[in-house]
């Protein structure tokens, strides 16, 4: 094949850097620390926190790798190929569902943050990515096991489509591998707990009967002959790429070994060798096939198709480019070198090992690998695992039949505690509930509750399912009940406006008041509290979910409004004097716990926990249980209707973020201009010539802000001036300013010094800066929004002057006098507890945190008692609401969670009672009691995706800080 289009940029070098002159008087050192131990303890280089991210094995086991939170898509497939001991690694690949669900490869020289959008929460699975045509050509026993796995995943997700007599002679093979010699009773019991085939029940004695031709067969010969059978199958390796040619005849598209292939259905009606094809290429929507004279003649040169989007085309063409590289090339191929700034095209390359690379290289190398060993056992087979373990001293582990892959391990939430010794008292301090009253004797009546409800687990989620779906309820009362009741009682708001709201979020508050009150019967059923005949026909929840999800989406046309709600709220509360002041004043209440757009997202946001809430039934489940198969016809339902909203709740949570950073800064008009992204606030410590000056910083796609936290009642915050990203050069500069955690940020405008609280947080805002400004690059939108904010006389600077401004003596004072007014109740929205916890929080951690509502009866330990306080507690929005009952209407504390660590109890905490976990920070210490190993583990998890958020904490606090801030 030609030539494939591409070019490769050349990346520009930063700026020369300023020089920097001694800087007495400035220290950020604790008493007692010297700089020299502050410099070798960071002088290395720093990775910051990981992420954890979830990988799935090709036997559906799952495995958590931490890694860098700018590692490269290499640097996770090396983890991955290196816990497996996988010696012809460049056969697999890892993929992931994009934003419009379908599969995409995990590019190896990109960071794993540009790829995909919440690294964190993606299910990455392991896929073999390049199918030889003759499974004799792989050398491994071990890497045949694996594609044999694939070949039953591709048998189950109808990928591999064949007659039902092929896919019970696959299947039986499959049987073979893992029980065995034919057994009727083995037999009977394992294709009743393991689907094979999607059409199983219909062909099961078929299995059964060639499973017994099979005898004596081992596992490996067994993994040979599903190969050799599935090789000769049409759809073997077969991705389609769904696209319509130029009459607009729908056909699909996949590539192969050979070249690439023209399916009409399941029908191959075409294939163009790679030695036929001069160039591939695409344009838009239209992939373009370029063949050789000879093939066509010189008047049908070009093959055209299209598409449903230019990313399609994309990924489908960098297949293409893969496939080529790896099969028909000797070499690796080289980047082209080029000289020229600007160049037309993608730079894609394949980066691996070709096949030949990977032939010589496993004959070479093959006698150094570990041995690969599988014991078979009449009924249940276990596998030697060779696969490395996080722990260098760790033994192989024996694993039963369904987790034969490499990648099985069970997942450890091992939650770390940040110890701060000798540190400043929090200045945000939790709220202090009540110890007084009869929830004293709670802790009696919990341990009977525990032994007379059911104990499965998934009783636990279906409860899960409940308690959740009380507070969805409550938080669409804000908008149905209390808020319509505000704008009525003052005629504050147009009665079109009235009517597209409140058309749209009543008939979804009516029928999630009827579908609360099925789930409170069922579990009430489930848990025997009525109707104790019937509990044993009702301890599932699968049927009341199907019922209810199909018909949820009647209501699809009423969340595609959503956006068009928003939108024209926000438009006429800037239009309208009357709204806004209502709109502002209803904020004020406590029933009001988060910003009042929070809650028009809500629903869309729901689908989302009732879709994460189902893949926990279904894999807790096994295929054959009762449950199981209402439980996945649900989750279907659901996640359709989640994909046809996934983009517009990303588009909205931005829109969202932007009107209420909007209402909370000074200074700044248009925040909500199209096209602009936020990407993560926080706090730093600016250089000034009095010094370190504490300034709150929001970062955005197209510009950077700086502010100082104002003394009004309203606690908001004044801009000081306004970077934008174009042009900006970021660089780390501790050596040059003496100063821990240091970087120069350096814009057209003026040069800034800031210092943030750890390496840690310097890494996030130095990595967001630089993807931000790379983005910036490639936009051709510029900003029309020009900051003058006082700043004229300062913004006239050149870029090669550090900015060290005289502040004024008000905001000199605003970070001690701030807190002495504290009227305005939403002081522990995440930008003022960032200001208060010296951290940072970006628009991922907001969907993260989005994702992990949790809401339940939790038992909280009195300070000085050995007693216990039940209380009804939602999570959101990185912070704890506290309650006394689920019926209540707002909250009497909150306690947001951002830099407080999550652990279980030590000795010393003297606390030894099941299901416990501890709260820190700093000197502030919380236990709660959950009722369940599940729930206790559920807490756990979401109180770590918000508390970890923050890293470790500051090194940079002035003593004598501002004091404690309480809850409502």
């Amino acid at each position: 094949m030609g030539d494939v289009e591409g070019s490769y940029r050349v990346l520009q070098t930063p700026g020369t850097r300023l020089g920097a002159q001694f800087n007495a008087g400035i220290s950020t050192l604790e008493p007692g620390q010297s700089l020299s131990g502050n410099m070798v303890g960071g002088g290395g280089k720093s990775h910051g926190r990981g992420l954890q991210i979830r990988v799935q094995g090709l036997d559906d086991s799952q495995e958590f790798f931490d890694v860098d939170p700018r590692a490269f898509g290499q640097d996770l497939l090396s983890d991955c190929f290196h816990r497996g001991n996988l010696i012809e690694s460049d056969y697999f690949g890892l993929e992931f569902q994009n934003m419009q669900m379908n599969w995409v490869w995990l590019e190896p020289t990109k960071p794993i943050a540009r790829q995909v959008r919440r690294p964190a929460n993606t299910l990455f699975r392991l896929s073999v990515k390049f199918f030889p045509p003759d499974p004799g050509q792989l050398q491994e026993e071990y890497t045949r096991y694996l594609f044999s796995l694939q070949m039953k995943r591709d048998l189950m997700e109808s990928r591999l489509i064949c007659t039902e007599n092929t896919g019970a002679l696959l299947a039986s093979h499959l049987v073979q591998s893992e029980i065995g010699d034919y057994d009727d009773v083995a037999d009977g019991d394992f294709l009743r707990n393991n689907k094979l085939l999607p059409y199983q029940e219909k062909v099961q004695e078929r299995i059964m009967e060639l499973h017994r031709r099979h005898l004596g067969q081992t596992p490996a010969e067994s993994d040979f002959q599903i190969l050799e059978i599935a090789r000769k199958l049409e759809m073997y390796g077969v991705r389609f790429h769904p696209a319509a040619d130029r009459e607009g005849t729908k056909i699909n598209l996949a590539v192969a070994h050979m070249g690439l292939q023209v399916f009409q259905g399941n029908t191959k009606i075409n294939t163009f060798n790679w030695s036929k094809i001069r160039k591939l290429s695409f344009k838009r929507k239209r992939f373009l096939i370029k063949l050789h004279p000879e093939v066509h003649g010189p008047h049908q040169d070009t093959l055209e198709f299209m598409m449903a989007s230019r990313d399609q085309c994309k990924i489908f063409w960098k297949i293409c480019v893969e496939y080529h590289s790896f099969f028909r090339l000797f070499d690796q191929p080289q980047p082209k070198s080029k000289t020229i700034l600007f160049t037309r095209g993608s730079s894609f390359r394949y980066s691996g090992r070709t096949q030949k690379q990977l032939v010589d290289y496993v004959r070479e190398n093959g006698a150094k690998r570990t041995p690969y060993q599988r014991c078979v056992f009449p009924h249940i087979v276990y596998t030697l695992f060779i696969g490395k373990t996080n722990s260098a001293a760790e033994s192989p582990q024996l694993s039963p039949y369904h987790s034969k892959d490499p990648l099985c391990l069970s997942p450890s939430y091992q939650m770390s505690t940040l110890s701060l010794p000798g540190q400043a008292p929090s200045p945000l301090q939790s709220p202090i509930l009540s110890e007084v009253g009869s929830n004293a004797r709670l802790e009696e009546d919990e341990e009977g509750r525990r032994k007379r409800y059911p104990t499965d687990k998934a009783y636990f989620i279906a409860k899960e399912i409940l308690t959740t779906e009380r507070t969805y309820l409550k938080d669409l009362e804000v908008i149905t009940v209390w808020f319509r009741s505000a704008v009525i009682k003052e005629n504050a708001m147009p009665e079109a406006l009235m009517t597209l709201l409140f058309s749209n979020i009543d008939p979804i508050y009516e029928f999630h008041r009827g579908f609360l009150k099925e789930l409170d019967q069922r579990l009430a059923l489930w848990e025997g509290r009525s109707n104790a005949h019937a509990k044993g026909d009702f301890q599932r929840i699968g049927d009341v979910m199907l019922r209810n999800m199909c018909a949820l989406k009647e209501f699809t046309g009423y969340l595609q409004k959503h956006d068009e709600v928003l939108t024209e709220l926000e438009k006429a509360t800037k239009r309208l004097k009357k709204l806004e002041t209502v709109y502002k004043e209803f904020e004020l209440q406590k029933v009001c716990y988060l910003p009042l757009n929070t809650f028009l997202l809500k629903p869309i946001q729901r689908l989302m926990h009732y879709k994460l809430i189902l893949e926990r039934l279904c894999k807790h489940y096994s295929p054959a249980h009762r449950d199981h198969d209402d439980c996945k016809e649900a989750l279907k339902e659901v996640a359709e209707i989640a994909t046809q909203l996934q983009s517009s709740l990303i588009r909205l949570e931005n829109f969202q973020k932007l009107t209420e950073l909007q209402r909370d800064l000074i200074g700044i008009e248009n925040l909500t201009a199209p096209g602009r992204e936020f990407i993560r606030e926080g706090c730093l410590y600016k250089l000034t010539k009095k010094g370190l000056q504490q300034r709150m910083f929001f970062l955005f796609s197209d510009m950077l802000l700086y502010t100082s936290k104002g003394v009004t009642a309203t606690n908001q915050f004044k801009v000081h001036g306004q970077l934008p990203l174009h042009g900006m050069i970021v660089e780390e500069s501790e050596n040059e300013w003496s100063v821990p955690h240091c970087f120069t940020i350096y814009s057209a405008q003026r040069t800034i010094v800031v210092a943030a609280s750890s390496r840690v947080e310097m890494g996030k805002w130095i990595e967001d800066l630089n993807l931000a400004i790379d983005m910036s690059k490639k936009s051709h939108e510029k900003s029309s929004i020009f900051l003058d904010a006082g700043l004229s006389d300062r913004s006239n600077r050149s870029s090669d002057e550090v900015s060290l401004e005289q502040e004024s003596e008000d905001d000199m004072n605003s970070s001690r006098t701030s807190l002495d007014k504290q009227t305005h109740h939403r002081a522990n929205t995440t930008m003022h507890v960032c200001w208060h916890r010296n951290t940072s929080v970006s628009m991922s951690d907001h969907s993260l945190a989005v994702e992990n509502q949790l809401s339940g009866y939790l038992l909280r330990k009195f300070k000085n008692s050995n007693g216990w306080q039940k209380l009804w507690v939602v999570f959101t929005n990185f912070c704890l609401f506290f309650y006394k009952t689920h019926q209540d209407d707002f909250p009497l504390a909150s306690l947001p969670l951002l830099g407080y660590t999550v652990s279980t109890p030590e000795e010393c905490d003297g606390i030894h009672k099941e299901y416990v976990f501890k709260l820190q920070f700093k000197s502030h210490v919380y236990f709660f009691r959950a009722e369940s190993e599940y729930t206790f583990e559920r807490w756990m998890e979401v109180i770590k995706s918000a508390a970890s958020t923050a890293g470790r904490m500051s090194l940079l606090i002035p003593r004598g800080g501002p004091a404690e801030m309480n809850g409502k």
